[in-house]
């Protein structure tokens, strides 16, 4: 067994690859998940922040079709009544969205967290992803 070994030049022997190597790559797989989190976490927070000016503006335009007199529905504009619905949807499909958006934002800032935690090792590739 050890005569095939004898045999091997020294050159093609197996050698593994620096410490300061192997913590490099590592370092990079990790970058690379942070990354991937913090742009998932900055889609998320452009998404969230346009949708939430977007349904503001529907709040504030849905405010004006609904009057403002007690008995304001007995006589609405049936072009207004429908408005009303069409906003009332539109506002219920927006809240529930915002509502996704800030739970995805809190799993990522929880995956972002366990991450640092998980390799501290790599504190510094991580602090350039924040």
């Amino acid at each position: 067994m050890f005569k095939l070994f004898a045999r091997t030049q020294p050159d093609a022997m197996f050698r593994a690859r620096s410490p300061e190597r192997d913590r490099r790559s590592d370092a990079l797989r990790v970058a690379s998940i942070a990354g991937s989190i913090d742009a998932a976490l900055q889609a998320s927070r452009v998404e969230h922040a346009g949708l939430d000016r977007r349904l503001n503006d529907v709040l504030a335009r849905a405010a004006i079709t609904v009057g403002n007199d007690a008995d304001e529905y007995l006589d609405r504009e049936p072009a207004n009544t429908h408005l009303q619905n069409v906003f009332s949807f539109e506002i219920a499909n927006g809240e529930r969205r915002l509502r996704e958006l800030e739970a995805n934002i809190r799993h990522f800032e929880t995956l972002k967290a366990t991450l640092v935690a998980s390799f501290p090792e790599h504190a510094d590739a991580l602090a350039t992803n924040r």
